[in-house]
């Protein structure tokens, strides 16, 4: 593992997705790490630490503003983005209570995913002081 690269964890239940985030995020020198549910993003999150975490608001197993929730103190130094295909206002308030940094609406337009992973992760990381 390459401790200058940034690491997201995507937790999405649609294949497609998680294969097309996974393909834009590598060529631009991300590490991904994937999960299809929420069970195994917290089994993930528990195990590693993530620069940035994308979650899909609806996953098989649980809602994604729960998961935030539930993964709280695992992520509190991880920048959170929720993504949606059924974007309401509820969930978009609800996703920013839990701790979400930004808010994404399907389609995900690849440009726009990186330049907001881009400014929220420059945004987390400490000034270096020379």
């Amino acid at each position: 593992m390459d401790a200058n690269k940034k690491t997201i964890l995507v937790v999405d239940d649609d294949k497609s997705i998680l294969r097309t985030f996974t393909r834009i995020l590598q060529k631009s020198g991300y590490e991904i790490e994937v999960a299809e549910t929420g069970k195994e993003a917290i089994e993930k999150a528990e195990n590693r630490h993530y620069d940035l975490a994308l979650v899909d608001i609806r996953l098989p197993d649980m809602d994604g503003t729960d998961l935030l929730a539930r993964l709280k103190k695992q992520l509190q130094h991880t920048v959170k983005i929720m993504i949606t295909g059924f974007p309401s206002l509820e969930t978009g308030v609800k996703a920013l209570d839990e701790g979400a940094d930004a808010y994404l609406v399907k389609p995900v337009k690849p440009q726009e995913l990186l330049m907001l992973i881009e400014e929220k992760l420059n945004r987390a990381d400490p000034p270096k002081v020379s």
